[in-house]
């Protein structure tokens, strides 16, 4: 195999806003692997939130280069085993990059749509929300206008997070879910469920502290929505300890380490009686039709990036009113459109 890394700029249709930060541009990494005419591509983005930058991705992926260019491939599973114990150093996702591209390469080795390589029906797929991040109330409605969608995530985190919620309900009867980022304590956590149950939202994502597993536990006892956890929940190790402490779990490639750690996940959270979504990180359609391989196994899902960005640099699948349409292609449908910079 050859590995080639393609950086890029993916300029945001709104100005992003979450607890934590606001962006206009999203930097990202597509790791390829080539072997013979056959490509199979894998991205992760810069996140400051976690440490991860372009230039760390492509550092640890370039310490490993003699070891991929030179593994005889069988299964992403086998070189996900293999690669693994290089690229784990702090958050893996250049692992997760390089873990996609894999199997993307295999399904097209194979002739095949990934989901159809694991035996999946995608007939009952659940349809994908769309993200209205922070900002005034009028913009927050004027995004929400823009983007006609029968299901919304609204990002809050603020002082009027309940009068945000009562006037985006005022203009459409879609389904709300909330993401709080962290922002709450377990007080306005237990309040705030109650009134948002009555503005027609459907579960509240991550709303205290990643740390804060005592006043989880009482969330959890108390209230009235289903909790779902985001980022309590990063590692294979973190299903479990999700258990009695949240209602669910939110699971992203990039924090997990690829298609090859969420699978597990995704197999193990139910067990617990625990409910199973993806989540994306604003990234292109090459990481937007990974997770869509994963649809059949889901209960929820948030992959709207390529919705998200106003220049995407990939072809792969499409979204019609939330319902996502795979595209023709094998692996994870994704194929890049433009020659972007190849370190």
């Amino acid at each position: 195999m050859r590995l080639l890394l393609h950086t890029h700029n993916l300029r945001l249709r709104h100005t992003f806003t979450i607890t934590h930060e606001s962006r206009d541009v999203q930097p990202t990494l597509i790791v390829e692997l080539r072997d013979g005419d056959l490509r199979g591509y894998g991205e992760a983005t810069e996140t400051p939130y976690y440490g991860v930058t372009l230039a760390k991705m492509m550092q640890q992926l370039e310490a490993a280069r003699l070891l991929i260019e030179t593994y005889d491939f069988t299964t992403p599973e086998e070189f996900y085993a293999f690669i693994e114990p290089e690229l784990r150093d702090d958050h893996p996702f250049a692992l997760a990059a390089l873990d996609i591209a894999a199997n993307d390469l295999y399904g097209k080795k194979l002739g095949k749509p990934l989901y159809e390589v694991w035996g999946l029906d995608p007939s009952r797929n659940p349809i994908t929300d769309y993200t209205i991040g922070i900002d005034t109330v009028e913009k927050m409605v004027e995004k929400m206008k823009e983007m006609p969608f029968p299901l919304y995530k609204i990002k809050l985190g603020t002082k009027d997070d309940i009068r945000i919620v009562e006037e985006l309900r005022r203009h459409t009867e879609a389904v709300f879910r909330v993401d709080a980022n962290t922002a709450w304590s377990v007080q306005e956590t237990i309040y705030n469920a109650t009134a948002l149950q009555k503005l027609g939202v459907e579960f509240i994502e991550q709303p205290m502290p990643a740390a804060d597993w005592e006043g989880m536990k009482r969330v959890f006892a108390e209230s009235v929505l289903p909790i779902i956890a985001d980022e309590s929940c990063i590692v294979e190790a973190d299903v479990a300890r999700c258990y009695g402490f949240f209602h669910g779990i939110n699971i992203k490639l990039m924090k997990c380490g690829g298609l090859t750690p969420a699978r597990r996940m995704i197999s193990h959270a139910p067990q617990l009686g625990l409910k199973v979504m993806v989540g994306c990180m604003t990234e292109s359609n090459v990481g937007c039709s990974a997770i869509a391989q994963l649809l059949p196994l889901l209960d929820y899902v948030d992959m709207d990036g390529i919705l998200l960005v106003d220049d995407d640099l990939a072809t792969g699948v499409t979204i019609d009113y939330g319902n996502v349409i795979y595209a023709n292609e094998n692996g994870t449908g994704a194929r890049l459109n433009q020659d972007t910079e190849a370190a």
